[in-house]
């Protein structure tokens, strides 16, 4: 399936949870086939299967009120390679990945997305103003205000 991978990792992140991600890509993709008829041809797929997988977790949130978001399990964070690296700065850097997963966490989720869709998959600013339907220049004010945001709570968590 096309951007499975990616929209999956999205999901992931937005959501925190395996399950509710895997059932937020599988809507998704459920979504699309449904609405295929209504892809204009030309148009950016990916920003447009994006945009159905965030309205879909916007939806899906705003009726349930939905538990806060919380950082994810010990079986869901990703295995470190093995490498010559010492113990001491393997624990430093899966530190460090927590403390970035927690921090994320805690943003509002229009800063989390923009950051995840900017930093994490690599997409444009068009591609992101296309994915989110608002202007490439909120993308890039919002996207300055988010890093601001998580530099100001990494900070705070580095103080503690």
């Amino acid at each position: 399936m096309p951007l499975f991978s990616q929209l999956y990792n999205f999901a992931h992140w937005l959501t925190q949870d395996r399950s509710e991600a895997e059932d937020l890509v599988q809507e998704t993709y459920v979504k699309a086939l449904r609405g295929f008829s209504g892809f204009q041809q030309g148009t950016n797929f990916r920003a447009w299967m994006y945009r159905i997988l965030r309205n879909t977790f916007l939806t899906s949130r705003s009726g349930s009120k939905a538990s806060a978001t919380r950082p994810l399990e010990e079986e869901d964070q990703e295995q470190l390679p093995a490498t010559e690296e010492t113990p001491e700065s393997i624990f430093i850097a899966s530190s460090q990945k927590e403390m970035l997963q927690n921090a994320l966490a805690e943003l509002p989720v229009p800063f989390r997305e923009i950051l995840l869709l900017c930093d994490f998959e690599e997409m444009s600013y068009q591609e992101i103003s296309d994915t989110l339907g608002i202007p490439a220049g909120t993308v890039m004010s919002r996207l300055s205000r988010a890093r601001r945001a998580l530099r100001l709570t990494l900070s705070k968590k580095l103080k503690v």
